[in-house]
């Protein structure tokens, strides 16, 4: 059965996300015809707990659309600090990055994450990397892990390092855009590759990176709708 999966990390409560997460699963659906599936990511408890509430649009009684996000947070998830553990499952060893972010043991499920990725696919592991950091938002492990891609993880050729020159970073970013659609089977034209190669703007490519995650083709990486 094919299924289209569209993720979101989540930070905190944010009432607006709730009708953009039913246009999301609505417009996937429409477009591609194949089961989506909403799955939230979310850094606390409470946050999860209210991203976890079904949303229904239309009467009370009898609601027209009705979305049960699927929600992993630091309650459902493990910690997981062991390399071996975390290379056997790298997703669920990304997401539990994310989910404990907050959590005294974070380095530690950090440092197990990095090791892992160090016996991973150059390309994989890039993605795996830069999916991790988007997800951990603004946080002090977002810097922690930072500090390994620079150090540890620098023969991924530092895809989150500081030392980049910001002409070098604009290069990059523009790469692993195409890479991470790449990795998830979507297509790109020329003129779409064209775009993102060419921009010199490096706020503007990280906002296509972020996009590039879920997006399900090269022309929503730059919808601002």
């Amino acid at each position: 059965m094919r299924l289209i999966i569209a993720i979101e990390a989540q930070g905190r409560k944010d009432p607006d996300k709730r009708s953009s997460w039913a246009y999301y699963l609505t417009h996937l659906y429409a477009k591609f015809r194949y089961p989506p599936v909403l799955l939230v990511v979310c850094r606390d408890k409470g946050t999860a707990e209210w991203a976890a509430e079904p949303i229904r649009i239309g009467l009370e009684k009898h609601p027209s659309l009705a979305v049960f996000p699927l929600v992993l947070g630091p309650h459902n998830v493990p910690m997981i600090t062991d390399a071996a553990r975390a290379a056997d499952d790298l997703p669920m060893a990304v997401f539990s990055a994310i989910t404990h972010s907050h959590d005294h043991d974070i380095a530690a499920i950090l440092d197990a994450l990095a090791e892992a990725l160090r016996a991973t696919d150059a390309d994989a592991a890039a993605v795996f990397a830069e999916f991790t950091e988007a997800g951990l938002g603004a946080t002090p492990a977002r810097e922690l892990w930072r500090n390994l891609m620079g150090t540890g993880l620098s023969h991924f050729r530092g895809f989150v390092a500081e030392s980049f020159r910001d002409e070098g970073r604009v290069e990059v970013r523009g790469e692993d855009i195409l890479r991470i659609l790449s990795v998830r089977g979507v297509a790109v034209p020329d003129a779409a590759r064209q775009r993102i190669t060419t921009c010199t703007d490096l706020a503007v490519l990280d906002v296509w990176f972020e996009r590039a995650i879920t997006a399900p083709t090269a022309d929503a990486v730059f919808d601002e709708s």
